[in-house]
């Protein structure tokens, strides 16, 4: 983990990052873990927040769940409102589809992201249906992870 830099300037959110490339992004939502990875090699690891009702795959807007499933990360963000924030490509086609089925909006707007001041002492599970980790982690997973990542979302 050397290979994080250090902060571009004094008290800035932004990290500079000359490691090894993350493939991809593997996240178990039962263990509360999201992996960086290379090939098959964890770079770092972190312990996550999920949506408010975190069992099960997100099936329509205002669930309060977090999706299960393959998608990329799709856009940056570093003007959000929870410090940093990584786009997730949801909803997809059969995400579509399936709140369709029961009449609902599959939603959007679902992101790796920080917890931001009015966030921190929130519990475990607080997001609307987001992955959030610690604001510095935030930093490290933003300078780490390109637009196109896939991102795989398990139980």
């Amino acid at each position: 983990m050397a290979a994080l830099g250090a902060l571009a300037g004094c008290g800035s959110k932004f990290r500079t990052y000359n490691g090894p490339e993350v493939t991809r992004i593997v996240i178990y939502k039962g263990e509360r873990k999201m992996h960086l990875v290379n090939g098959t090699t964890a770079l770092k690891s972190y312990k996550i927040a999920l949506g408010g009702n975190p069992i099960g795959d997100k099936q329509y807007e205002g669930d309060q769940r977090t999706p299960e499933g393959a998608y990329l990360i799709d856009r940056r963000n570093p003007n959000s409102s929870y410090h940093l924030s990584l786009g997730i490509s949801y909803p997809n086609e059969q995400d579509v589809a399936q709140a369709n089925a029961i009449g609902k909006s599959a939603g959007g707007d679902i992101f790796i992201h920080g917890r931001a001041r009015k966030h921190r002492r929130r519990g475990k599970d607080w997001t609307a249906g987001c992955i959030a980790v610690k604001d510095r982690e935030m930093e490290e997973v933003y300078s780490m992870v390109r637009v196109g990542t896939p991102i795989y979302i398990l139980p």
